[in-house]
């Protein structure tokens, strides 16, 4: 069942021209769509359902440097600022709150995990240290369980991600972007090679520039162009509770459970590191690519063959701009969250936490993240198609990284200097994308 969000109108009539179309309503979409109007760059944002519909309003709501990919530190920094301000930016609520986040260690040797990757990050000056004893349950109010310390960062913080993404696009629509709902784009149209226009199921539009911001569905869309966007789906499963007085302000994760505080007094949880991954046949042509990962995080992702695979085989993978295509067929991504997973999660919370023994579950849902094989997102132009962006495979990680991501994505259409070295984002990394692309 899909979480409830924040409505978005579409705007009525679709323009002959702008200069940018950016492709996806979810988080990273919206945000591209406001820094480009901020710069006073005419853009159109096209969405196939209703803003922030899939992933970006499915995930836990965490905005945090902590933990991170080092290659993704200097662009988690860039967001969190962005997140403080981010209210005000857009005149709207966001749920933005600076709360803290804590990883919970049980042993030492997961502290050693944690406190190798402090070392890592202290290059950056990342607000994290370590807690243990009194210093933790002062954090931690009302733990029991004998955690042996946790990985503190205080500047971290939470926002809602069924209000984030609609505010934020009404903002981008407030400095003269243009939002259409219900509106896919097709595909690319190409003159001599680059990029002229889009084509949507609306209409044409003639454009300098697309950027394809499409979560899950991005591979589809780019293999479309030719291009192989190496990016797996996994499920993620979340439930919400009514308002339950007396538990924790900053959000937190052990090996089991993960939980943040929501705006209406319940919380959002999770079961920490059980993902579904069901097998598609995209598993195997991209198994060279994602074996490597799938070994080392073998106790973190559960393989399933099931109903998606047949779903995905008969999906097609090619059309042209005059027919219809898969994302007309499906508007909204609403997977069925797995239950036992999420029982998992409630079980160890409540041993952890005795008042969330208490909490009542109100909603749950599933939610699919696009995944790439080093778990690192794209932010880049596509070599050999020029005019072309992509701007996803955030693996997880894009609603709190996706202020500053969309912001990034803007600088590089613009041609303007990056707010962070987008080296570590580029496409090239991957050799199956850039060699078809060339």
């Amino acid at each position: 069942m899909s979480p409830p969000v924040e409505p978005v109108a579409s705007d009525a009539t679709l323009p002959a021209r702008t200069s940018v179309v950016v492709i996806g309503g979810g988080i990273i979409g919206v945000c591209t769509a406001l820094f480009l109007a901020e710069k006073g760059i005419p853009v159109v944002l096209c969405e196939k359902g209703r803003i922030g519909g899939e992933q970006s309003s499915r995930n836990w709501g965490w905005c945090r440097t902590m933990g991170r990919d080092v290659a993704e530190i200097p662009l988690s920094i860039e967001s969190l600022k962005l997140w403080r301000g981010m209210n005000e930016r857009v005149g709207r609520e966001t749920g933005f709150r600076q709360c803290g986040i804590v990883y919970l260690c049980e042993t030492e040797k997961e502290l050693a995990t944690q406190e190798a990757w402090l070392e890592e990050a202290r290059q950056y000056q990342v607000d994290a240290h370590v807690l243990r004893g009194e210093a933790l349950t002062e954090v931690m109010p009302g733990m029991v369980a004998p955690f042996v310390a946790g990985l503190h960062t205080p500047t971290d913080g939470r926002a809602e991600p069924a209000l984030a993404a609609p505010a934020i696009a009404e903002a981008a629509r407030a400095h003269g972007a243009q939002i259409f709902t219900d509106c896919a784009v097709r595909g690319l149209d190409l003159a001599g090679g680059r990029v002229v226009g889009v084509v949507t199921e609306k209409g044409r539009i003639a454009c300098d520039s697309a950027v394809l911001a499409g979560g899950a569905w991005s591979r589809l869309f780019a293999g479309n162009t030719g291009i192989d966007f190496p990016a797996l789906k996994v499920l993620g499963s979340v439930f919400r509770t009514a308002p339950l007085p007396g538990g924790p302000e900053s959000s937190a994760g052990g090996s089991i459970f993960a939980f943040r505080k929501r705006l209406d007094g319940g919380y959002s949880i999770a079961r920490r590191n059980a993902n579904v991954a069901d097998i598609t046949p995209d598993h195997f042509r991209l198994l060279a690519d994602f074996f490597p990962r799938l070994r080392e995080n073998r106790h973190e992702i559960r393989l399933r063959f099931g109903a998606r695979f047949w779903e995905e085989w008969r999906t097609k993978r090619r059309w042209s701009l005059d027919e219809s295509t898969p994302f007309e067929a499906m508007r909204v991504l609403d997977p069925t969250p797995r239950a036992a997973v999420l029982e998992e999660g409630k079980r160890a919370l409540a041993a952890a936490f005795p008042v969330f023994a208490q909490a009542q579950a109100v909603q749950s849902w599933g939610g699919l993240m696009d995944v790439t094989p080093d778990a690192v997102p794209v932010i880049d132009r596509v070599g050999g198609v020029p005019g072309f962006f992509i701007a996803s495979g955030f693996s997880g990680h894009g609603f709190g990284i996706g202020p500053a991501a969309g912001r990034l994505m803007a600088d590089l259409v613009a041609g303007d200097a990056p707010v962070v070295d987008p080296a570590p984002f580029r496409l090239s990394r991957f050799a199956r994308a850039t060699k078809v692309a060339a």
